[in-house]
């Protein structure tokens, strides 16, 4: 069997997302404990941006399937001394199952890597996509509420690769609602808003984003939101954070909009505390962003899974 990858939300169907959320909660519950589908597989991790429970979460997944991983950071391979990126793909291809990657440039570069079909690519965040946060949020949702139909969830903050592809996963789950409140100049990058309520039409989901406080809807299941910088990233606009602090979460947000039912807080961690949430958030009774956290090990081991030996 040639090995699948998983670079984009977009590349998915409903049913394999479905899939993936629902093996993802199988390993969480200890259901497949004792399997270890990657016996003699091997795992490459290779991170060019920090990571810290990305990284942990594939190469302590990859582990406990029972593959061998083998780790690189951004000074290791010779892409570094002029080597193309082809040839470095058609060696490793030689040696691994899969490669875990991480890099701030666009999609199309991990594309050149997935060109073969020895070794699966798994895209652990480029630019704009972050499918495997996605993929373990879906999860996390599913686990708390029993469902993924009917939730609506609210996400406050910069238009950046975690909200991309949470929209597009999103778009293609029925009857899920996501309102994105984003600074104006600060959205979902061009083109994204409009591929995502196209999908939404087909599949039965909504996806609305606005910039203005005045359109923050009430009654909400989730309040999401994400660091406003992503780490080595910068922004032109030196007063960029007062076009952000709008946006913040606190505790009277989290009043405003929570159901009588009960709203949580997520966060994709790492959190500027004070900044894109407060503390009282985070730490409280509402957030779950810590076990949100620690279900991308299982996402990890999910998408692992799917990707080198299939379903």
């Amino acid at each position: 069997m040639d090995k699948r990858h998983l670079l984009s939300i977009t590349d998915l169907e409903p049913d394999e997302i479905s899939y993936l959320v629902d093996r993802t909660l199988q390993i969480a519950t200890g259901k497949v404990k004792e399997a270890r589908p990657l016996k003699d597989k091997a795992v490459g991790i290779y991170f060019r941006k920090t990571s810290t429970r990305t990284r942990t979460a594939f190469t302590l997944g990859a582990a406990r399937l029972g593959a061998s991983v083998i780790t690189y950071g951004p000074n290791d391979l010779q892409i570094n001394t002029g080597e193309t990126i082809q040839d470095t793909t058609n060696v490793l291809s030689g040696f691994l199952d899969a490669l875990v990657l991480r890099t701030a440039e666009s999609l199309a570069e991990m594309q050149v890597f997935a060109d073969q079909k020895k070794m699966s690519i798994i895209n652990a965040m480029s630019d704009i996509e972050h499918p495997s946060q996605a993929l373990a949020d879906l999860a996390t949702l599913k686990e708390h509420f029993g469902r993924l139909n009917g939730l609506h969830i609210l996400y406050l903050g910069e238009g950046n690769s975690t909200a991309v592809s949470f929209a597009q996963a999103i778009s293609k789950t029925q009857g899920m609602k996501l309102t994105l409140l984003t600074p104006e100049g600060y959205g979902l990058p061009s083109g994204i808003i409009e591929q995502t309520q196209a999908s939404a039409h087909t599949y039965g989901a909504q996806i609305e984003e606005y910039h203005s406080n005045d359109d923050m809807p009430k009654n909400v299941d989730v309040v999401y939101t994400t660091r406003w910088q992503t780490t080595g990233s910068s922004k032109a606009d030196p007063n960029w954070k007062m076009v952000f602090n709008p946006f913040s979460v606190s505790q009277a947000l989290m009043d405003k909009v929570s159901k009588p039912s009960g709203t949580i807080f997520m966060h994709d961690l790492p959190a500027v505390r004070d900044e894109d949430v407060a503390s009282e958030v985070l730490d409280g009774p509402q957030s779950i962003a810590f076990h949100q956290a620690h279900n991308k090990l299982f996402g990890a081991m999910a998408a692992l899974e799917w990707c080198i030996v299939g379903y």
